[in-house]
């Protein structure tokens, strides 16, 4: 019957402890929740707002490309250009030394015209004279043929002369009409060139113009994507202010459910004792009305209150033992509560871009010592399962701490547990 009244007392007042604690932490809970949401949708907008900047990363750099193309087909056409108004330079000169041969090559034409006219002029006038001259002159009719010869040759070689002359001068006019024509197709070509080169320069301002929208969108997309990084940062460290003072009102109730229950115990435990002790004394009572009746009632009476006496101790202890098997030890330090444990190493799998590399504190992280856990500073000293460890880490919850391991092997075999955690310092 004790035992029960015992039992009952212990275990009402836990459930009044922890309702109160109950009621008390639903509020932190639903801010927790609340605070969740609100990051995850922060987290949603920033990948959203991280793809469209990928986006038009990759809409820039394909314009960039497009420009660079672009920059190489204008210094084609400006060296097209360039090499164009040399061959035209080119040909205006020898379009300009064409004239001058042309003009030298018909006055040459009109003096030996000339020149020839007034010798056939002079011969037809003078034919039969010269030609008795010739022959009264002679020495002999050898030397009048020769002299008939001389003058043959003469005539022949200026119709010779006018020939080439002529053929001169249509060889000239040729080579001038295609040279004004190479010189036409010339300035065709540096048209078609220079509209192609304005066409040009009217795409390259256009990518241009293109870019730097790109950029511009890119720097604001930025600036939101810092906004929110700021954001779920900010969110990150209220979750982990909310989520130490859920474990601290969750501590604090353990503690004090512990309290009252060895409170509950120890007043149990001297009812216990004030009741034995009054019907201890009812019975020595009893033992004195009939001294020889109350000797041997009083031997029994003892022996059944010593046994009652050792069950009500050995339920009072049991009672204790059983509300104390998870006792919280406050000589270990400060309790924070039982929090999850998760162990990690530095390789690609557990680290991912940092692996291999130093803690998030600057400190090179070592097994024993080495633990991970948001929302307390840095150099913080936990107890957990009687092992010191320091916080240097970060990458989780407060709440879960993740502690380094030398291998990758040695983190799974590890596995998830939960433990009591202590602050020493």
């Amino acid at each position: 019957m004790r035992r029960k009244r015992i039992t009952s007392l212990v275990l009402s007042v836990c459930l009044i402890v922890g309702s109160a604690v109950q009621g008390g932490a639903a509020t932190t809970q639903e801010k927790i929740s609340n605070a969740k949401a609100q990051q995850q949708a922060n987290q949603s907008s920033l990948q959203q707002t991280q793809e469209k900047i990928q986006e038009l990363e990759s809409k820039k750099g394909e314009s960039e490309t497009y420009l660079a193309d672009l920059n190489t087909q204008l210094n084609d056409l400006r060296s097209s250009l360039e090499k164009l108004q040399n061959d035209y330079d080119a040909k205006q000169e020898e379009l300009t030394q064409l004239q001058s041969d042309l003009e030298d090559a018909k006055a040459d034409e009109a003096q030996q015209y000339e020149a020839m006219k007034l010798r056939i002029r002079y011969m037809y006038e003078n034919s039969a004279s010269n030609y008795m001259n010739l022959l009264f002159e002679s020495g002999s009719i050898s030397d009048f043929l020769n002299q008939a010869e001389n003058i043959s040759q003469m005539s022949r070689y200026d119709r010779d002369m006018l020939d080439t002359y002529r053929e001169t001068k249509e060889t000239i006019q040729t080579k001038e009409e295609q040279v004004a024509q190479e010189k036409e197709d010339i300035v065709a070509l540096q048209q078609e060139s220079a509209d192609k080169q304005a066409a040009v320069e009217e795409l390259v301002e256009a990518t241009y113009q293109q870019i730097r929208e790109y950029q511009e969108d890119i720097q604001s997309q930025q600036t939101e994507e810092n906004d929110l990084l700021t954001k779920i940062s900010s969110q990150e460290d209220a979750i982990n202010d909310l989520l130490r003072q859920a474990k601290e009102e969750e501590a604090a109730a353990r503690l004090a459910a512990q309290q009252a229950a060895q409170a509950a115990a120890e007043k149990a435990a001297q009812e216990a004792a004030a009741k034995e002790a009054a019907d201890k004394k009812a019975a020595q009572q009893a033992a004195s009305a009939t001294q020889k009746k109350a000797s041997s009632s009083t031997t029994t009476t003892t022996a059944t209150t010593t046994n009652n006496t050792t069950a009500d101790t050995t339920t009072s202890t049991s009672t204790t033992t059983e509300s104390s098997s998870d006792t919280i030890d406050t000589s270990k330090g400060k309790y924070l509560g039982k929090f999850k444990l998760t162990a990690y190493c530095s390789c690609k799998i557990c680290c991912g871009k940092w692996s291999g590399g130093g803690t998030a504190s600057g400190t090179t992280p070592t097994p024993g010592r080495t633990i991970a856990m948001a929302g307390v500073p840095f150099g913080t000293k936990l107890s957990i399962n009687g092992q010191i460890y320091t916080v240097e880490d970060r990458g989780t919850a407060y709440g879960h701490v993740d502690i380094f391991m030398g291998s990758h092997s040695e983190a799974l075999g590890f596995g998830m547990k939960y433990a009591d955690v202590y602050q020493v310092n």
